[in-house]
This record gives structure tokens, C-alpha cells and sequence, in this order.
């Protein structure tokens, strides 16, 4: 597979990405990594990997559309089997060609705790704040709007009594490291069938 990788801020799952490929675990590339910012720490990751980064902007772009279009021409250019969210907090417009090949990851069980305005800590602090006793990730394909589109994996972890921010959101990217390997796993194996908003597991691969 060769993957796009989307950022918006310190680059984590990006380097999960590369510490599965070295593994083994991920039959991967990364042929280009696209940041909303060209402050943060994920520039630097990627750049230090030696990996192509590309900072496209919001505001650079003047819309939304404008935005969308620069990403999914530097993707199509990279040539690129599928486009992963990554901490990427900006929304896309996901053209036709890239239907059910745009995914993204969320800390939290859609539809728990998503949409505007959910990303980071304000998904933890939210949780604790209701006293929920479950929490955990979400993967699942983009359409076009906020932590919507059909769910490929969840993964659950408990909500401690002596919880906070922190705690849950380590505990929660620890999940988060797992299920997004498994869920580009699953994509790649042509096992997967998207049934209105539903993913459905064929016994073979087709």
C-alpha cells in the first residue's frame, strides 16, 4: 500500500505507521505525508524520516473546496492507494476517485463524543466530564463531514476512577496503535465490502 499521510499536529501515528513498516507488521509505504501547519513537531518527524512533506494550508487555499482540491492533486501525483487522517484536524471534501479510500482515526466510540469541535483532549476531557466507563478508538472511511463514514474498527479501553486527560488519552492511543495497522490491514486484503454505513468482512479476499 502506499499511503498519504495527513497531520495536523505532532506526527504520533505517523511514527507508529513507520515503526510497523520497519516491523514488518504494516506492508506499507509512505510516499507522501501532508501537514495543515508548518509549525508543529510532525513536520520535522517526517522530514527526518526522510519522507516527502507537504504543507498545504486552510487559509493559503481561501475555501475549503480550494483546500481539498491541492490535497487530493499532490495525492493523485504521489500516486497513492489510500489516504489516512492522521491527527489531521482540518475537514476535506473527499472527491469521487478517492471514495472509500480516505480514512481516519478518532479517540473516542463514534458516535460517542465526535464531530466539530471533538479532537485531542477535548474528546478525553468530555468523557470524563459525562462519567463514561468506556471510552476508546474509532477507524473508519471519510466522507464529508466530521468523524462520520462508515466504521472499520473499534477498540475499547476502561475509564479509571483516578483518570485524567492524560491518563485516558495514553491508554487510549495505545489502542489507537493497533486498530489503524488493522484496519489498513483489512482495506488492503479486499476483504471488506461497504454496504451503505455499514463494512462488511467477506471470508476471502475478492
Amino acid at each position: 500500500m502506499r499511503l498519504a499521510v495527513l497531520i495536523s499536529g505532532g506526527g504520533t501515528t505517523l511514527v507508529n505507521f513507520l515503526r510497523q513498516i520497519e516491523a514488518g507488521t504494516l506492508k506499507a509505504e509512505v510516499p507522501l505525508v501532508i501537514s495543515s501547519s508548518a509549525k508543529v513537531r510532525g513536520v520535522e518527524r517526517a522530514r527526518e524520516a526522510g519522507l516527502r512533506c507537504e504543507v498545504v494550508t486552510r487559509k493559503a487555499c481561501g475555501s475549503t473546496e480550494a483546500f481539498s482540491e491541492r490535497i487530493f492533486e499532490l495525492c493523485r501525483e504521489a500516486d497513492v492507494d489510500l489516504v489516512t487522517l492522521a491527527g489531521f484536524l482540518c475537514l476535506v471534501q473527499v472527491p469521487d476517485d478517492f471514495r472509500n479510500r480516505v480514512v481516519n482515526i478518532h479517540p473516542s466510540l463514534i458516535p460517542a463524543f465526535c464531530g466539530a469541535g471533538f479532537y485531542g483532549h477535548h474528546v478525553h476531557e468530555a468523557v470524563l466530564a459525562r462519567g463514561a466507563r468506556v471510552s476508546g478508538c474509532t477507524v473508519h472511511l471519510v466522507d464529508n463531514e466530521y468523524d462520520h463514514g462508515p466504521i472499520i474498527v473499534q477498540r475499547t479501553v476502561p475509564v479509571l476512577d483516578s483518570d485524567d486527560p492524560d491518563t485516558l488519552a495514553a491508554r487510549v492511543f495505545e489502542t489507537e496503535c493497533e486498530a489503524y495497522p488493522e484496519a489498513l490491514r483489512l482495506l488492503a486484503s479486499g476483504q471488506l465490502q461497504v454496504d451503505g454505513n455499514r463494512v462488511r468482512q467477506s471470508k476471502f479476499p475478492t
